[in-house]
């Protein structure tokens, strides 16, 4: 690997430019996969500077954050892009609540244990959510009852299409269930902080896929957003395997939002079948994991590439699978849902090398 950057004897490490550079390590699914070059930029003010080295404006760039909601199924051409600035700050601190910065490169769990710390809320029922702060706003990560773009104020970005730096508040951000104006327009913004608004003091939410009872098996009476995230960390633990462990991007696929007229016939036909209450009044969200299992694949595997047992709706890397294998499986498993059911299931991580 053939290496370029602005490191000198007085200077901090500024930005790295790698040849030909493995990715095994940048992604959670921990596929064997290389970048056609990596950039690493610790300072995202000279990232204007960056693109524009020949280098890297000849070819596609992609950026990758923790590579925690995505499936790398080919190796990439051009610049895969990571950023490393990890810094948090307070940008104000009132009487009810705070608005804080994050770096793109920072830590996601890192930034809500970091807030609850700090004495504020909101972001618990989001704790143990692999990715970073840069990469949350694209997806609208949410667990439990809560999505980040409730908190997110401002998100700052270089705007690829008119060549210049724009902070979006959370109307232009276009935030809806796991999706964005980022995630529509994946090419156009590169974000490189964000800042949430968060309370000091807000309504807990416990009534989400046993909050309660595992608060309850702590022994907490009166509990605290601290005590929730605890809670949600150790249910996670549960049914989650470590990606560290054991190769994974979390949930693979995405609850399916469907019209309230063809859920009632879902239930005629599957009345077991768990269904969510939607954004909408005339949809409703259905269980993708429910499905999956009942088509068999729980714990399903074949080489390297499977299910996790603990959880339908999570694709695993038992050690050596590719990616290409893993999204083999995946599309396998989508075809029998919808000859079962008639309901079509989607990918929640981005798809990298390869088209769904």
């Amino acid at each position: 690997m053939d290496h370029l950057d602005t490191d000198t004897d007085t200077a901090p490490l500024r930005w790295t430019l790698t040849q030909n550079a493995p990715l095994q390590a940048l992604n959670t699914f921990h596929v064997r996969a290389k970048a056609a070059q990596l950039l690493e930029l610790h300072d995202p003010a000279l990232l204007p500077d960056v693109l524009a080295l020949p280098e890297v404006a000849n070819g596609p760039l992609l950026v990758l954050g923790s590579g925690s909601n995505v499936l790398i199924a080919d190796d990439l051409p051009g610049t895969v892009l990571v950023f490393g600035n990890r810094d948090i700050s307070f940008l104000e601190h009132r009487a009810d609540h705070a608005v804080i910065r994050a770096g793109a490169g920072v830590s996601w769990h890192g930034l809500v244990m970091w807030s609850l710390q700090e004495g504020l809320s909101g972001l618990e029922n989001l704790a143990l959510i692999p990715g970073t702060a840069g990469a949350a706003p694209i997806q609208n990560i949410g667990a439990y009852g809560a999505q980040v773009g409730e908190f997110i104020q401002t998100v700052e970005a270089w705007d690829c299409q008119e060549q210049a730096w724009v902070r979006l508040d959370n109307e232009q951000c276009g935030f809806a269930y796991r999706d964005s104006v980022f995630k529509q327009q994946q090419d156009r913004y590169l974000i490189t902080a964000i800042e949430l608004k968060l309370p000091l003091l807000h309504d807990l939410r416990m009534d989400y896929a046993g909050i309660r009872e595992e608060l309850q098996a702590q022994g907490v009476e009166l509990p605290s957003a601290v005590d929730v995230a605890n809670a949600v960390i150790a249910i996670r633990r549960r049914k989650l395997p470590d990606p560290d462990v054991l190769g994974n991007a979390g949930s693979f696929f995405k609850n399916p939002l469907l019209p309230l007229e063809q859920v009632e016939v879902l239930l005629q036909h599957f009345p077991d079948l768990p269904v969510f209450p939607a954004e909408r009044e005339d949809q409703r969200k259905v269980s993708a994991a429910w499905m999956i299992d009942a088509c068999g694949w729980k714990g399903f595997r074949e080489g390297d590439a499977g299910v996790a047992p603990s959880h339908a709706l999570v694709l695993v890397n038992h050690g050596d699978a590719s990616g290409a294998e893993l999204l083999a499986l995946a599309r396998r498993i989508s075809a029998s849902v919808l000859e079962k059911f008639g309901v079509p299931i989607e990918p929640e991580p981005r798809l990298l090398g390869a088209q769904w």
